[in-house]
């Protein structure tokens, strides 16, 4: 094994994070977070990322002469074979943009690409809360709703590398992830108070006992059931990893979604399957990432 290291990019709508690890995925250093201002041109989009690599390196006084690879799980879906980001709704302007080959031409290493989510649970999958486990589901629940299928221990991505995006799932009047997101949230919150929040406004409001804002995480947990349910009667997991920005609201929300879970789910997993939180925290999507490389170069 040579010394080279690996660098990570979990590239979000609402924000990048690009650590670098080691060969045997030790943390280096702490890792760069920039704002990602997804509505901005491709150009901008890709010069944060490519700047956040750079300060990283810095960071550690390396070079890119110095890096086996660059992982980078990205909001999707993603064309992953051919390295495209599709119709992504967090990255408009990113439609059909060659992600994978554009970060080569300018850094001249290998660079692979899969979705933010996928990364995130692999993460915590190799070396975080599921560990121990082989068959996994996770989800991310931040600026939009992921979800990720690890079996044993590999990422399954489908024959079109779009496995498990399931946030344009219909439900009720619209789509899964008007009602399971940060916007999700702020719709909530609003049927109930008539009032406009974000979600952390709303986050924090719940930490100080508000009724309106604690009504909204228990109707958050009611609707974050249904697609848990989902997945579990069709993948059987040992365990559901519930990861992303809007997790630190967990406990406002995981009595409502226990309940309603165990209700549609078969009688074996309703008494076996837990559903857990992420323990890598953010640093489990470029973990992930950082992963690829690992993978991919065996």
């Amino acid at each position: 094994m040579d010394d080279k290291i690996i660098i990570g990019v979990d590239l979000g709508g609402t924000k990048i994070l690009t650590g670098a690890i080691d060969q045997k995925v030790n943390i280096l250093g702490s890792p760069v977070k920039l704002l990602t201002e997804g509505n901005g041109t491709a150009d901008s989009v890709v010069k944060k990322i490519c700047g956040s690599v750079e300060e990283t390196l810095n960071r550690l006084n390396r070079t890119i002469n110095e890096v086996k690879g660059i992982g980078i799980g990205s909001t999707g879906p993603l064309d992953i074979e051919a390295g495209l980001i599709l119709e992504c709704p967090q990255l408009p302007n990113l439609h059909f943009f060659p992600l994978r080959k554009t970060i080569i031409d300018y850094f001249k290493v290998p660079v692979f690409i899969n979705n933010d989510a996928n990364c995130l649970i692999y993460g915590e999958t190799l070396y975080g809360a599921a560990s121990d486990k082989r068959n996994v589901v996770g989800f991310t629940l931040g600026t939009g709703i992921g979800c990720a299928v690890i079996l044993d221990k590999r990422i399954i991505n489908g024959s079109t590398g779009t496995a498990a995006e399931i946030w344009h799932s219909p439900y009720r009047s619209g789509i899964i992830e008007d009602y399971v997101s940060g916007a999700g949230v702020s719709k909530i919150y609003k049927s109930i108070s008539g009032r406009e929040k974000t979600s952390v406004e709303v986050y924090n409001l719940a930490r100080e006992g508000d009724i309106e804002a604690l009504q909204t995480w228990q109707e958050f947990g009611e609707h974050l059931a249904f697609p848990i349910a989902w997945t579990i009667n069709i993948i059987d997991p040992e365990v559901v990893i519930l990861g992303g920005s809007i997790n630190a609201a967990y406990l406002f929300f995981k009595d409502s979604m226990e309940a309603h879970l165990r209700k549609w789910i078969c009688q074996v997993p309703s008494e076996k399957t837990k559903v857990i939180p992420a323990k890598l925290g953010e640093n489990a999507g470029f973990i992930g990432a950082a992963c690829l490389v690992i993978e991919n170069l065996k």
